[in-house]
């Protein structure tokens, strides 16, 4: 079989967005499943701990239910702490395939289940492989794409594919209903899904691994052979030296990294842009969406008090609108408004949708549960808008290449504790607090969107190597949590959106800081990467064209004790034609 199937190019991260869209679908499915098997006798009977039905007063099966669809997420939460420590060693196509492997062995335990306690295994161990997926895929998806098209990709890989997947599960479950009280009702559209498990491990066991990934292990004459084969170019070529010169700068200024890394600052503010991400992941869920999503038909049936078909009927609409919705996003994301517009009217939107939904429950008249019914649909289409596949894309865009396995890690985490939380608790607070438990959604909200004005930098159109740069300036800033933003939108682009390179990498000031000024560079030696010191004319070079002295330089190499070179601010002024010199040439993955 050709490798990498014959694909080459464009075509080629195609289909690893396809592949990661099939996993991201399977996401949404498994999201959207459990809201409508809660509203089917048929399950209540197989699994009568969770029947609510017999005692209304006991909250006992409320709880349990909780716990029930929390599994999952408890799942994917434990999974990305393991990720933070393994994830860097199998590297991310290794990765994801272990965790399909779990997800497939989960799936199997949950349809052929027979006890409550056997089902909660099977849906903790599908969040385990889950979890190892989308701490990976985005990740291996964002350093095997070019900037240009980078966000419209994973916006609807990893956003539009988990609307996509949550709306048939939905449809599925109205479907199968009818069975009932048949197993099947619940049992088939869980299997559907391992199918679709198969299809994606067999496509995935023959992609490519990020070339990013196999330059930070020292496998270079591999990486270049997959940064040809993602430019549907030879390896040799002018292009690709320009491409590999520049993500490997990064890996120099990332050597000799650890995980405890993520907790240090240090001139690139790697603590900084964890917690951005962490707080961006953790938003995503607080903001309310798995309040409603993991829940629309009991909730439409519970508080909405539509009846039981109507409530399923309700919930795949919505789920409809939500995957519609997400589309807007897909078109804006490169070509309109970057992402902070995007976030910043998704979360507009959600509080003032969340402020009338506390309203209209709160006057609980049959004419304001319609209004609300039709509030519920504005919310979800807001979130899909701003946040669906937003903090996917933007944890792998703001955290550096030597932490970003375990940084993605520690965001996608606080993604499921956010997640497993809002799930535990949903069941009860419709039961008990009706409209009082959507005062607590207006409040986070009301805190995440002045959170996202003042802390977030715009990342649109910039390579993962041009944002180790903005956070580079702005730590010399007086005050670099607020003026990360500014510094990005001081920064002139590397290049233009058609991608094309503005000049030669390799002869711009940031690439010669990394030749005279890092203690150690990358030297190949065949497919293995040794570090070597900077070469003496590599120095006088760079001296002659910058002024610096050798005192200077030799001060500067003194005074570092790591592998991180001394902080260097590239010339900002503009060459003969009118370009800043702290531009790159490289067409960055």
């Amino acid at each position: 079989m050709q490798e990498y199937l014959g694909l080459r190019g464009q075509s080629l991260s195609n289909a690893i967005g396809i592949v990661t869209g099939l996993i991201f679908f399977t996401y949404g499915y498994d999201q959207g499943l459990m809201g409508g098997f809660i509203t089917i006798p048929g399950f209540f009977r197989q699994f009568p701990v969770l029947d609510m039905t017999v005692d209304p007063t006991d909250l006992q099966p409320v709880r349990l239910i909780g716990f029930t669809v929390a599994a999952w997420n408890l799942g994917c939460l434990f999974s990305a702490m393991i990720a933070v420590f393994i994830g860097d060693k199998m590297g991310r196509r290794n990765m994801v395939l272990f965790g399909l492997t779990f997800l497939l062995v989960g799936e199997v335990i949950q349809c052929s289940s027979f006890a409550w306690g056997q089902f909660v295994a099977g849906r903790f161990i599908a969040g385990i492989g889950n979890g190892f997926n989308c701490a990976t895929m985005p990740a291996w998806q964002a350093e095997c794409t070019k900037a240009h098209r980078r966000g419209t990709l994973l916006m609807i890989s990893a956003g539009a594919t988990t609307a996509a997947g949550l709306t048939v599960a939905y449809w599925v479950d109205f479907a199968f209903a009818w069975l009932d009280p048949s197993s099947a009702a619940w049992r088939v559209p869980i299997a559907l899904q391992i199918g679709l498990i198969f299809i994606a491990a067999a496509v995935v066991a023959f992609m490519p691994e990020s070339p990013r990934w196999l330059i930070l292990q020292g496998r270079e004459g591999q990486a270049l052979k997959i940064l040809g084969a993602l430019n549907d170019t030879e390896q040799d070529t002018h292009e690709i030296h320009q491409e590999f010169l520049q993500i490997k700068d990064a890996v120099i200024e990332m050597a000799g990294a650890k995980f405890s890394n993520s907790f240090r600052m240090g001139d690139y503010r790697d603590f900084h842009r964890v917690v951005l991400a962490v707080m961006l992941q953790f938003f995503q869920q607080i903001g309310g969406i798995n309040f409603m999503t993991q829940y629309y038909a009991a909730m439409f049936k519970n508080q909405y008090l539509w009846d039981p078909w109507k409530s399923r009927l309700l919930a795949s609409g919505t789920g409809t609108a939500f995957f519609l919705a997400s589309f807007v996003a897909v078109y804006c994301i490169d070509r309109v408004c970057g992402r902070r517009p995007l976030l910043l009217l998704g979360t507009s939107g959600m509080l003032f949708a969340m402020i009338i939904l506390t309203i209209m429950l709160r006057i609980n008249s049959r004419a304001s549960l319609d209004a609300g019914t039709a509030f519920v649909f504005i919310f979800c289409c807001c979130w899909a808008i701003g946040w669906q596949g937003m903090s996917w894309l933007y944890q792998v865009e703001i955290v550096p290449l030597r932490i970003r396995g375990p940084a993605n890690a520690l965001s996608t985490g606080a993604n499921w504790l956010g997640n497993f939380i809002v799930v535990l608790v949903g069941p009860i607070a419709f039961t008990t607090s009706t409209w009082k438990s959507y005062l607590i959604f207006v409040a986070t909200n009301a805190v995440i969107l002045p959170t996202i004005y003042f802390l977030y930098p715009e990342t649109s159109m910039r390579c993962l190597e041009e944002v180790d740069y903005i956070f580079f300036t702005a730590h010399s800033s007086p005050r670099p949590w607020f003026d990360v933003k500014k510094a990005a939108a001081d920064l002139p682009l590397w290049y233009g959106g058609d991608d094309e390179a503005p000049y030669e990498y390799e002869a711009s000031d940031w690439h010669q800081r990394h030749v005279c000024f890092s203690d150690k560079v990358i030297d190949s030696e065949g497919d293995t990467t040794t570090l070597r010191p900077a070469s003496s004319g590599a120095a006088e070079k760079f001296r002659s064209n910058s002024g610096t002295s050798s005192e200077e330089e030799k001060k500067s190499r003194n005074d570092s004790e790591s592998t991180v070179p001394v902080p260097f601010v590239p010339d900002l002024s503009a060459d003969d034609n009118g370009r800043p010199h702290s531009r790159s040439a490289g067409r960055g993955v």
